[in-house]
């Protein structure tokens, strides 16, 4: 059975869009980032280097949890990173699918490095993503370690939400 609703999780930099737009071509559903959700409030913010506070967030998990309730089929990119966020996402969205996309510090740092033309700016940011990031429980979300290459987490995804989905 192919899932119809995934949030594809993590820090800045772990891969979401990238990972989340294969993923929807190999299920053929589409693919929304949710950066690009953002209110232009925020997006002034993550350009001035200055971390979103759970407020700014509000409004703008909101509007995805309004994306995956319109939507039969799709894949979402979303940091999402406390439970609090999930539980906003997940409202009315029972069969949603969370894959937590898991990377260290060092790995995702070396990646922001090599952006170009990325609002989201500077160690301090990403630090403080990693110090907001409450980690989902394995019965919250399935894990997949980024440190492979995009075909490899992409392999990985499709065969945990087949494994996900049929557990259901």
């Amino acid at each position: 059975m192919k899932p119809k609703k995934i949030l594809l999780m993590g820090v800045s930099g772990s891969g979401k869009s990238l990972i989340g737009s294969l993923v929807a071509q190999r299920l053929d559903i589409p693919f929304y980032d949710g950066d690009d959700y953002h209110p232009e409030e925020n997006v002034k913010k993550m350009r001035q280097g200055i971390p979103l506070s759970d407020t700014d967030r509000q409004g703008w998990l909101r509007t995805l949890n309004t994306l995956f309730i319109k939507n039969d089929e799709l894949v979402v990119a979303c940091s999402a990173l406390k439970k609090e966020y999930r539980d906003t996402l997940r409202q009315n969205n029972e069969g949603m699918t969370i894959v937590f996309l898991r990377g260290d510090f060092d790995t995702i740092w070396s990646r922001h490095q090599k952006r170009t033309d990325h609002y989201f700016k500077g160690q301090d940011m990403l630090k403080s993503q990693f110090e907001t990031l409450v980690e989902p429980t394995q019965d919250e979300a399935v894990f997949i370690d980024i440190t492979h290459d995009a075909d490899e987490v992409v392999n990985a995804v499709m065969h945990a939400i087949g494994k996900s989905q049929n557990s259901k």
